[in-house]
């Protein structure tokens, strides 16, 4: 026991010097003068320095005290270099990212960076490792690693922007891939009703909703007489498939008692500790005064306000990726291209591995991009064309948003920045609001992007839309702008964008009809809209659930008359204690699951029932005509009747429900399904420790297809809403404390005011602690 105790107590010894001095000074080489950093009640700095230089030094500073492990896994999951953390268990992921060589490429991204940004990345750089350095020891999940944190280094900071690459972007070209199989075998009617680019739930700025195709007829498609195997465990009660993205909107100074613009965002991402983001202020005196968010890795206000504009992000998915079909040259290790026949380049990584020998993997590439080694698509080899592949596409040109004044400029400012492309929407202090896309527009020849293409006889990417081409928008007559990972535009300005399997526009409608039902607005309806769970969209699966369970259903069947029980009085919300909602919505993946492998038959009796198929996140629109309808010659043979299909999805749901949990129906409640597993990343290998390491398991209302995007592992990363020039009126909470350190008293601050939706400043509150970093002697030369 005595022993116990005493390594007990060493270890919490070991753990609590690593957290970071708060108060007093600190003397680094770097710095040309002072710089302060006075951290609030929430741990959040406010970074003081007299020059922009200085300031970035203090911000790598801070990001390292807090939160350089997270910084750490950022940069190594991009680089493909986990595995000498973790061991084997990273191996898959390291090749797999390791494919696209991010490393060699965020180095040439640095030596093409200018003079100017090059110096703010070099201080970054000092500031972080000088940060790594002050703490008295290593952060804690380097002693549970028992390995040692590698210093920083410039490329590092342009892996971190890498990582958001590989959340946001279809990196490996998936969906034309996937695309490309169904259009192979089946009709072009066929693949066109199927894959629609929009439905009637679209709410775009531009243009109008989709109206569905018509059925194709018997003679076009039958699959009456396909024998399928139906799975009895499809995955109709697991989460669709969530999509990285956000809501972001903002109402002109006309409906505002301001004057001013107000502006909105929450971004959707993976809900982990530490947080995605870290708050903090900058300020420049006479120069800069921003706050907002950044991203530990990078010294760049990802989303903030500067007192003039605000602005913010959700994820666009346009077309940022191709499939391009690669011929065989007649030259071994050859490849046929528009100007002849070359040689690929080939690239041997080595992946270092904890405990283990190191593995090595062959990249081929062509002038397009790298040759995928995965077999995903049988018919040719495939190289992906990517974004994120060029040098040119990435750059911290960002920062000049942080002295922009005026809608117009931060517009022009957006359509020069090299980041994953985003809806950017923006307002300034004198009422106007703006749209465009921030991050680079590949200019394609003339060709069908949706599916894998032939390069080889034509030019496939002829280089880089010209800023003064981007689509924008700025204010509009109505004096609202909305965006939420649909389709925004129509026209030339969508062929320009492109369609990157956008988001179902259900969750945008929402926000849209939200934005309407008002004549002005104050800050306080900014967060009654973010927090809307009500569950619009499955309104009329509410209602065909009803109606398939008819009196003849549910007549001497006690558990569907059950299941129509609790779906008839259902809350009309994903709130937690709805269990009619959470049947709806299980009928629904359980149904459209279903139909969607009915459909597929073909196409998997062709390429084999292994082939992988991705299902269009517009297939509401086919599926809902097929339920509306119930045309026979699209229904297999193992079922008689629609209705039929739909009981039997009620009954696989019972049947799920029972054996996984064994209780009552009555009990399944959202909540049960909905409850947070916000984990630090060491918590699943140390589960005795995951109390300490992870934030509480709330349950917790929202979901998809609703302005509360919100799951168990998925969420809002961050809400604000502010009005530039009222910044301290505005609000900004996020799911978890600004350190990474459990011990520290913030690494859980401000997670309650997420879940309880409570509006939380958006600047800094007053100060508590106050660190000064001061310049060695001789430094002072800046």
């Amino acid at each position: 026991m005595v022993l116990l105790v005493a390594v007990i107590a060493l270890a919490y010894a070991l753990v609590t010097r690593s957290l970071p001095q708060l108060d007093g000074s600190i003397s680094v080489t770097g710095i040309g003068a002072a710089v302060t950093l006075v951290r609030d009640q929430a741990g959040i700095p406010t970074i003081s320095g007299m020059d922009r230089v200085d300031v970035a030094f203090a911000t790598g500073f801070a990001h390292a005290q807090d939160r350089f492990f997270q910084m750490d896994l950022s940069r190594r999951n991009s680089a493909g270099e986990l595995s000498e953390l973790f061991g084997a268990m990273a191996l898959d992921v390291d090749k797999r990212h390791r494919f696209h060589r991010f490393r060699a490429r965020a180095i040439a991204v640095v030596q093409a960076l200018s003079d100017k940004n090059k110096a703010i990345l070099d201080a970054y750089t000092a500031g972080t490792n000088a940060g790594l350095e002050s703490l008295n020891s290593k952060p804690f999940e380097y002693f549970i690693l028992r390995t040692e944190p590698v210093p920083w280094r410039i490329e590092d900071s342009i892996l971190a922007v890498y990582s958001m690459f590989l959340d946001l972007n279809d990196e490996r070209a998936k969906a034309d891939v996937s695309r490309g199989i169904v259009h192979n075998v089946l009709p072009q009617e066929v693949f066109e009703w199927l894959y629609p680019e929009g439905t009637q739930w679209d709410a775009p700025m531009m243009g109008a909703s989709r109206q569905s195709s018509r059925i194709p007829s018997a003679s076009v498609y039958d699959v009456s007489k396909k024998h399928i195997a139906v799975s009895d465990t499809l995955r109709f009660d697991y989460p669709e498939r969530l999509l990285p993205g956000s809501n972001n909107w903002a109402v002109s100074g006309a409906l505002t008692d301001t004057g001013r613009a107000m502006v909105a965002n929450d971004m959707h991402l993976q809900i982990k500790v530490p947080n995605v983001f870290y708050r903090v202020r900058l300020i420049v005196p006479g120069e800069i005064d921003i706050a907002g968010l950044t991203l530990p890795g990078m010294p760049v206000m990802v989303v903030g306000s500067n007192g003039k504009i605000t602005w913010s992000f959700t994820n666009s998915y346009g077309d940022w990726s191709d499939a391009v079909i690669v011929q065989g040259a007649a030259e071994e290790g050859s490849y046929q291209t528009a100007d002849g026949p070359q040689q690929f380049d080939v690239f041997t990584e080595t992946i270092k591995i904890k405990n283990a020998d190191a593995e090595t993997l062959m990249v081929r590439e062509t002038i397009w991009g790298p040759l995928l080694d995965d077999g995903s698509y049988p018919d040719a080899d495939i190289a992906v064309s990517w974004i994120g592949h060029d040098p040119f596409a990435v750059n911290i040109q960002q920062m000049a948003l942080e002295k922009a004044e005026t809608v117009s400029e931060a517009l022009d400012i957006a359509n020069t920045m090299g980041i994953p492309p985003q809806n950017f929407v923006c307002g300034d202090a004198e009422g106007n609001i703006g749209w465009t896309i921030a991050g680079k527009i590949p200019l394609r020849s003339k060709y069908d992007a949706r599916f894998p293409a032939d390069w080889s006889q034509q030019a496939g990417w002829l280089g880089w839309v010209a800023p003064e081409n981007y689509p924008r928008i700025v204010n509009p007559e109505s004096g609202r702008i909305w965006t939420a990972n649909a389709r925004v535009v129509d026209g030339v300005d969508l062929d320009i964008i492109g369609t990157g399997d956008y988001a179902l526009g259900a969750r945008a409608q929402q926000i849209r009809d939200n934005l309407f039902a008002r004549s002005t607005f104050e800050l306080t309806d900014m967060l009654q809209i973010q927090i809307d769970d009500r569950a619009v969209f499955l309104q009329r699966w509410h209602r065909l659930l009803l109606d398939a369970l008819d009196e003849l259903a549910v007549k001497s069947d006690p558990a569907r008359k059950q299941y129509r029980d609790l779906v008839e009085n259902w809350i009309p919300r994903a709130s937690v204690d709805s269990v009619g909602y959470r049947l709806v919505r299980a009928f629904r993946l359980e149904v459209r699951a279903r139909v969607f492998e009915m459909l597929m038959s073909p196409v998997r009796e062709y390429y084999g029932s292994d082939v992988q198929l991705q299902i269009s996140r517009q297939f509401e629109a086919p599926l809902w005509d097929l339920l509306s309808e119930r045309p026979l010659h699209l229904l297999t043979p193992s079922y008689e009747s629609w209705q039929e299909l739909m009981l039997v999805a009620v009954d696989q749901n019972i049947a799920y429900f029972a054996e996984t949990y064994g209780s009552q129906l009555t009990d399944r409640s959202w909540g049960e399904r909905n409850t947070a597993a916000i984990h630090h990343p060491l918590s699943g290998a140390l589960p005795f420790l995951s109390a300490w390491l992870d934030m509480p398991a709330d349950q917790m209302s929202g979901d998809s297809n609703m302005p509360k995007v919100l799951g168990p592992l998925f969420g809002a990363a961050e809400r604000f809403a502010v009005s530039p020039g009222d910044e301290r009126n505005g609000y900004l909470h996020m799911p978890a404390g600004q350190s990474g350190h459990p011990l520290s008293q913030y690494y859980r601050e401000g997670h309650d005011d997420w879940v309880q939706a409570r509006a939380t400043s958006f600047l800094p509150g007053e100060p508590v602690h106050t660190l000064t970093l001061t310049p060695l002697i001789g430094e002072q030369i800046r």
